[in-house]
């Protein structure tokens, strides 16, 4: 008895749809790996109190991609953003946002003098090495983010610090890199931590 062709394999007599399941997969895994930001490790987090305030302390393991370095020396300024969120937890019910704190740092370099300038708001300070920049952004020491007064003492709150770069600040040019290039995305995960005040 004759086969029926139809009740064979698919593969087998349909190449194609073998062929487009595979391509289809690929592109899929090459946009979920371009899509993955390059990770800036959180080294270090904590909460203190002094006078009132609540103080956060990270370092985070800051290390441009070379992407970001070129473009940095092309004249091109980078935007870095420091971001911190701080929760009460709340049995059977939504977290309690009480306290959130964010600073900003531009990076820019002079081709001239041969030097780095980081600034933060009016204020700006300059560096000899890209080794200088990336340890002082990287770096938070003693900030005040929150006050105690605003806190239940004895309470279990959920602290969050997180680095990255801020693509939303580069030249629209840039920002389509960014979007197709994990050189051009630079960040941390949510570091995430617990504060008994």
């Amino acid at each position: 008895m004759p086969l029926n062709p139809r009740s064979t394999d698919a593969r087998v007599h349909n190449p194609r749809r073998h062929v487009l399941r595979l391509l289809v997969a690929s592109v899929v895994a090459l946009a979920a790996s371009l899509s993955r930001a390059d990770t800036i490790p959180t080294i270090s987090a904590s909460l203190s109190i002094d006078e009132g305030d609540v103080l956060l302390s990270a370092e985070f393991g800051f290390a441009l991609t070379p992407a970001l370095e070129e473009a940095l020396e092309k004249g091109i300024p980078l935007y870095f953003t420091i971001e911190f969120e701080l929760q009460r937890t709340r049995f059977l019910w939504f977290p309690q946002k009480v306290a959130d704190w964010s600073i900003s740092y531009r990076v820019s370099y002079n081709s001239l003098t041969r030097q780095y300038r980081v600034s933060s708001g009016p204020l700006g300070q300059t560096f000899e090495s890209l080794d200088d920049v990336q340890r002082f952004i990287g770096h938070v020491a003693g900030r005040p983010v929150a006050r105690v007064d605003d806190l239940v003492k004895g309470a279990r709150y959920e602290a969050s610090v997180r680095e990255k770069l801020d693509v939303n600040q580069l030249p629209k040019p840039f920002q389509v890199n960014a979007l197709a290039s994990r050189d051009w995305q630079l960040a941390s995960e949510w570091h995430r931590f617990s504060f008994t005040p």
